[in-house]
């Protein structure tokens, strides 16, 4: 017995180290993303302001960007002090000795006063600052002070700019625009972006479009799939070709057959709105991608066309699998063709089509490249799927932290997908095993 255990946990341990690369391969592949994408959703990271390029828990300040604008901003103030009329000079003055008295504030930390003229003369010398000298920590009670100063004093500069009292207002005023823009606050939210989300009227309706689409698009391509797999399964002439023929439009690029789609559907020269408005289904050919019920109808239309072929090829592969011998016997019982569809195949395809379901079910509900081509989610965002909307935030808004939340949105919506399939299958299997 127990060289008997010991035999079975060798084995069981040399099965964990074999499914090991498998884990590692697993988390670094499909994990790692998602807990990145949600690291940067409990950050206001944008790539459209220079304070928040990065995810910051503290408050600090970019020695470049200070480095460019203080000395200068003093030295402009210098100036106009020396130029202006006397009932401006006492304003320019109060507003030099807050810059000032900012400027000392920060530099009596002296790793900021250090690295400041580091900085400095590599600048001087025309040469790119290293990635090391380019920020500095600064205390909350430090920076708050500091940063109360300068705003003050650009308030005053603004004021002086619009009493035109300044001989170069937007060298003056662009320079303690500067100055403030060098500062850093920190950019953690928490979960605020999906407290936002779970509230935005537009992330349901874009969620609703996409399981509208996930499931009218899935279900007429599991018909029309399961049609044409029977069909070609048959022993005909030609059937080769004919099967060579259905894949063509799952083999052309996404995109292309988007584009292709999109000149068909066009309200002045498309083709298939000139036939769906001669056959009557729509009242002119513009209706089709500018009203919301027809330019959903087009992008459902599009995929179906599009992906049909590919589950054609998995349920074919299913029917292939079935024995010829349960038709025979079905047909000396006197069964009818209906029968057996019913009583013969689709019992024996069951598990192929819930795998099939699975994979289309999962590709349609993160579809973006058709809608984005065909429809870029309009008219007035009728199209737009969930996908689309995280792209837009994303990469349009330049907003990462949003568009990471609702990535991860996504992400745990298809978590749930699966594992609905997953359970329906594993009982399927174990249902198949039994013999019941």
């Amino acid at each position: 017995m127990k060289k008997r255990n010991r035999r079975g946990l060798s084995e069981r341990n040399l099965g964990y180290l074999l499914v090991l690369p498998a884990m590692i391969l697993i988390l670094v592949i499909a994990i790692y993303p998602v807990v990145r994408s949600f690291w940067l959703s409990l950050y206001d990271v944008r790539l459209n302001d220079p304070t928040k390029l990065e995810t910051h828990s503290n408050y600090g300040i970019d020695v470049e960007r200070y480095a460019n604008s203080m000395p200068f901003l003093i030295s402009s103030l210098n100036k106009e002090i020396g130029k202006a009329e006397e009932g401006n000079k006492d304003r320019l003055t109060s507003a030099k000795e807050k810059v000032e008295k900012a400027r000392s504030v920060l530099e009596s930390n002296p790793q900021l006063a250090e690295q400041y003229k580091k900085v400095d003369e590599i600048l001087f010398e025309g040469k790119n600052v290293p990635e090391n000298l380019q920020f500095v920590e600064l205390q909350e009670e430090k920076a708050q002070e500091a940063t109360q100063l300068i705003t003050e004093a650009r308030k005053e500069l603004k004021a002086l700019e619009k009493a035109e009292a300044l001989d170069q207002p937007k060298r003056v005023v662009g320079l303690s625009n500067g100055l403030l823009s060098s500062f850093i606050e920190p950019n953690f939210v928490g979960l605020k972006y999906y407290e936002k989300y779970f509230k935005d009227p537009r992330m349901w309706d874009s969620l609703n479009n996409t399981v509208v689409f996930t499931v009218i698009s899935v279900a007429l391509e599991l018909v029309f799939g399961l049609a044409i797999a029977l069909l070609i399964n048959r022993q005909f002439f030609g059937r080769g070709l004919v099967r060579a023929s259905v894949l063509i439009p799952w083999a052309l690029p996404t995109a292309v057959a988007a584009l292709m789609w999109k000149f068909m559907f066009d309200g002045q020269n498309g083709v298939m709105a000139k036939i769906f408005t001669d056959l009557g289904l729509i009242p002119d050919m513009g209706t089709l991608l500018t009203t919301k019920f027809w330019s959903m109808f087009a992008v459902i239309f599009a995929d179906v066309w599009k992906t049909t072929p590919f589950m054609a090829l998995l349920l074919l592969a299913g029917l292939q699998t079935i024995p010829n011998n349960l038709y025979e016997a079905a047909e000396v019982d006197g069964a009818s063709k209906i029968q057996q569809f019913f009583k013969i195949t689709l019992p024996m395809l069951r598990t192929t089509i819930l795998v099939a379901l699975l994979f289309r079910t999962l590709d349609a509900f993160r579809v973006f490249d058709l809608i984005f081509v065909l429809t870029g989610g309009g008219p007035a965002n009728a199209t737009e799927t969930i996908s689309v909307y995280a792209y837009k935030t994303m990469f349009a808004q330049m907003n990462f932290g949003a568009g990471s939340a609702l990535a991860v949105i996504v992400f745990f919506c298809i978590a749930i997908i699966s594992i609905l399939f997953v359970k329906l299958l594993g009982r399927d299997l174990i249902s198949d095993g039994s013999g019941k």
